[in-house]
């Protein structure tokens, strides 16, 4: 039986000389998403600008984009609703108020529980709560730490394992990777909540596993060819392990379309950072990260001089 192969094992593709263009392929994303995330804002979910959380346990367990459905009937805003637990029990999360009066968040949580009571006779509401504006700071903030922190250990670590060229390439690389998926959501005005800040740390850590497999392949043959062209080891390198890149990459990407069509509502948004990021993190582990090596002045490894054989200096000898 044949192994299925995407990419011929004689494929020689010329990365390195399209460099230039992916640099300002690179340079013009950077740049736009930067503007769009500075302009437009990113549409902040509650998590992050804060509003109410109602818990609700279901005689039965409901469908729980048909509940989605029945809040937003009610106008009061977007609702996030997802399980909490068991399948007959969910999460409504809902926007403040525009009225900051307590008794303003009251009465939309009245009109809300009223509301599905009507809907679904027996449902029980376990607990209300609000979400103030502070918590959402702090949520925000801890959410960014968590990501630079993830971008600037990765970058760390490349530095000690490699060459520091190894770690500035990864930290520009993966730091486009987070920007461009950022500037992805400030465009299409997606919400942007907790699941999207685990959809940009997954995404950091599957860009940095394809580049960190490059790397290591391109070190193996720095030794291996302590003679030949940078640039034509770094070709030879990234088309060595493009098999292992385009069938990783694929294989994602199919598994996220499967939650993109049948996750719902709730997972569209962690889904559609999921298959940006795939997208974005293997452009740039192929055209900028590994090429960016050149540009930074890394070197094959020359061979060591050869020790002199032969006898030892009289200086040397033991007397």
């Amino acid at each position: 039986m044949r192994l299925l192969k995407l990419i011929p094992d004689n494929t020689n593709i010329g990365f390195v000389r399209l460099r230039k263009w992916a640099f300002g392929l690179t340079a013009m994303l950077t740049i736009t998403a930067a503007v769009l995330v500075g302009v437009r804002g990113l549409s902040l979910g509650v998590d992050f600008e804060g509003g109410v959380m109602i818990e609700a346990r279901f005689p039965t367990s409901p469908s729980v984009d048909s509940v989605r459905s029945d809040v937003d009937r009610m106008h009061v805003g977007e609702a996030a609703v997802t399980t909490f637990g068991t399948r007959d029990v969910l999460s409504i999360r809902l926007p403040s108020p525009r009225e900051k009066d307590e008794g303003a968040t009251n009465r939309l949580i009245n009109n809300v529980e009223a509301g599905l009571r009507a809907k679904y006779p027996g449902v029980v509401f376990n607990r209300a709560e609000t979400v103030s504006a502070k918590v959402s700071s702090e949520l925000i903030s801890y959410g960014l730490l968590a990501v630079f922190l993830a971008v600037f250990g990765i970058a760390i670590f490349s530095w000690i394992r490699y060459e520091w060229q190894f770690g500035v390439s990864t930290f520009v690389a993966i730091f486009h990777d987070v920007l461009v998926t950022l500037g992805f959501f400030a465009l299409f005005r997606l919400q942007f909540d907790l699941n999207i800040v685990a959809a940009v740390l997954t995404i950091i850590g599957y860009s940095i596993n394809d580049k960190i497999v490059i790397d290591d392949r391109i070190r193996e043959n720095m030794r291996k060819y302590r003679q030949m062209d940078m640039r034509a080891l770094i070709d030879l390198s990234v088309n060595e392990t493009l098999p292992r890149t385009v069938m990783t990459s694929l294989t994602i990407l199919l598994a996220l379309a499967s939650l993109l069509i049948f996750g719902g509502p709730v997972l569209r948004g962690f889904t559609a950072a999921m298959m940006l990021g795939v997208v974005v993190g293997t452009y740039s582990s192929i055209y900028v990260s590994s090429s960016l090596l050149i540009s930074l002045g890394l070197k094959p490894q020359l061979s060591e001089p050869k020790k002199k054989s032969g006898p030892p200096d009289t200086a040397e000898r033991v007397g």
